[in-house]
């Protein structure tokens, strides 16, 4: 009985010993699963892109509610400082929030360099504008009144005479529209085009002819003063009703 008792003792110690054996070679190898990694860490352009980025500029850079990100015309004329400084601190009185803690955000310094560099390195070829003279990128004062002439020639064709769209080309004097675009955005959008939706860029609404400088200038400040005098606020049906007449007289 007593050896009965001493060979069983022994079996549950050999199991014991078997079963913190397997712990520990469990464990083992659970370490060399790689640690979780905080948010702050991320510095994969692909997933911040994802995560921060795509929802308004489109999965890889093609475009969305906001411009596409992936035109290298784009690219080759706005400056990396530039672009950093938007991802981070955002545009003031539109849809593009600020991303950089600092600013109110939940990206880190390094995660904005991470998306900004990436920008650049993924989808940028500055050599596009090789031989071209593009108008300048940063926003100034223009004349309206030139302005709605110079529309006339580059753009009524495909977004109406007053802007009120056509089959061929959206309603870019829209209310609502204008008070979520800023100044620069437009003046980006007429150099660069939006080749997404098949807009061209300023050297391609003419044929042979390019949009100079002034004319840029000119046609954005003439869209910038079609701007609804109290965004937000409920816009009048009467500009409705006209930008729908405008736009059936096109067809």
């Amino acid at each position: 009985m007593k050896m009965k008792w001493i060979g069983t003792l022994s079996l549950l110690a050999v199991l014991s010993l078997v079963m913190l054996a397997a712990c520990s070679t469990l464990d083992r190898e659970s370490r060399t699963d790689p640690e979780p990694v905080a948010p702050s860490q991320v510095l994969d352009f692909g997933t911040l892109y994802a995560q921060n980025c795509a929802g308004c500029h489109g999965a890889q850079g093609h475009g969305g509610a906001s411009i596409a990100l992936a035109n290298p015309v784009y690219l080759a004329i706005v400056d990396e400082n530039t672009v950093r400084n938007v991802v981070a601190n955002g545009v003031r009185g539109t849809s593009m929030p600020a991303f950089a803690q600092r600013a109110g955000g939940m990206l880190t310094e390094q995660q904005i360099e991470a998306i900004t560099s990436g920008i650049f390195s993924r989808w940028g070829h500055r050599q596009v504008l090789d031989g071209a003279n593009p108008p300048s990128y940063t926003v100034k004062a223009g004349n309206a009144d030139h302005g709605q002439l110079v529309f006339g020639t580059y753009c009524a064709s495909c977004h109406g005479s007053e802007g009120g769209g056509t089959p061929k080309g959206s309603a870019i004097t829209n209310d609502s529209f204008l008070a979520l675009v800023s100044d620069q955005a437009l003046r980006t959008i007429v150099i660069t085009g939006r080749p997404e939706l098949g807009a061209p860029d300023w050297r391609g609404n003419v044929p042979g002819r390019a949009m100079t400088d002034q004319e840029v200038t000119d046609v954005v400040a003439w869209l910038a003063s079609r701007r609804a005098q109290n965004p937000g606020q409920p816009y009048t049906a009467l500009n409705y009703t006209q930008q729908s007449k405008a736009q059936h007289s096109e067809k």
